[in-house]
């Protein structure tokens, strides 16, 4: 029987593509194979961290129901339903195991486009693409809006409006070639807003705003309630922000065009997140505008979580997932709209 060091001379000989397959598989088996049962348990506690609830109706009457296929079933006493841990989740209905919702979610973390995603995990390219939706849908839910307060930077980022995967014949305009920019210069109905707003402890509100400039009314139905009334909110000039910060009795600091800050106050750290989010963006190269606010949260997601270790955000990128009650049918992610706020 070879021994070890027989074995790792073995591997030293082999060609490099090789040597990667093997570790893919030891990682498979040790690390995410260990995962898994951390996963599942992490779930259970978060989910019911207030004590048993039905996922249907909301009721706490909530008995065991036996187990299937070795996971514990329940059963509510008030609409009859029965339900799992992961009812509702990101990997609920899935066939696959949760191994291989592990290999993906770190394929997400490191950025993988969706092909090379599905031949990582060994899926279909089309169940790639709706896993990759499952997850973010249940990760835009788990993250929720945000809130901020002290000093905090405002701002907005655009991108073009686009209807990518869209077929010609459900197209609200003629299709523009690949590559090609909006035909109106400067911001208008073309380009779609991403309003952004980040504090000094890192806290971070990002969401799909609307379509153009954006207007004070929509500055306030975005961060009312999640921007504290003691805040100093730093802007460039806009003018929406002189109305919005008016309404809401925030002290405002205008960074004039030009100057890049008045003492403590300036608007770096936005601008700088805003160039960090365009070339993130640009490995999907053009994503659809009724999926763009999932990509946005994907990458408000890293941010948050960026100093842990890759192990540490696999799982609990998956652990997140499943804790959101947030389940999506194909055909819905394929039908759905534009969410602005």
């Amino acid at each position: 029987m070879p021994n070890v060091k027989s074995i790792l001379n073995d591997i030293e000989k082999l060609p490099l593509h090789q040597k990667e397959q093997i570790l893919s598989t030891l990682e498979e088996i040790l690390v995410l194979g260990s995962q898994v049962s951390e996963v599942e348990q992490e779930v259970k506690e978060f989910r019911f961290s207030k004590g048993k609830v039905c996922p249907i109706c909301g009721s706490e009457t909530i008995s065991r129901n036996g187990k299937y296929n070795g996971k514990q079933r329940y059963i509510c006493k008030s609409c009859n339903k029965t339900f799992t841990d992961f009812t509702n989740s990101a990997t609920y209905k899935s066939k696959k195991t949760l191994d291989k919702w592990l290999k993906y979610a770190k394929c997400m973390i490191n950025g993988y486009s969706i092909r090379k995603s599905d031949k990582i995990v060994e899926i279909n390219i089309a169940t790639s693409f709706f896993w990759r939706h499952k997850i973010l849908d249940c990760i835009s839910t788990f993250l929720g809006k945000g809130y901020v307060d002290g000093v905090i930077e405002a701002d907005e980022v655009f991108f073009a409006e686009s209807f990518k995967g869209t077929k010609p014949s459900n197209m609200p305009r003629h299709s523009r070639k690949r590559g090609k920019q909006v035909k109106k210069r400067g911001i208008s109905k073309e380009q779609v807003c991403i309003a952004t707003a980040i504090d000094r402890q890192g806290n971070l509100i990002m969401e799909l705003a609307c379509k153009g400039r954006i207007t004070s009314k929509e500055l306030e139905k975005l961060y009312d309630g999640h921007i504290s009334n003691e805040s100093i909110l730093c802007t460039d000039s806009h003018k929406s922000y002189i109305q919005f910060a008016n309404d809401l009795s925030l002290e405002h600091k205008r960074i004039k065009r030009g100057k890049h800050k008045e003492g403590l106050y300036h608007i770096q750290h936005i601008n700088a997140l805003h160039s960090n989010l365009k070339k993130w963006m640009n490995r999907f190269n053009g994503v659809a505008t009724k999926y763009i606010n999932n990509y946005i949260k994907w990458f408000k997601w890293l941010q948050i979580f960026d100093t842990d270790k890759e192990i540490i955000k696999t799982k609990n990128f998956i652990v997140q997932s499943n804790v959101a009650h947030s389940y999506v049918k194909i055909k819905d992610l394929k039908n759905r709209e534009p969410m602005y706020v």
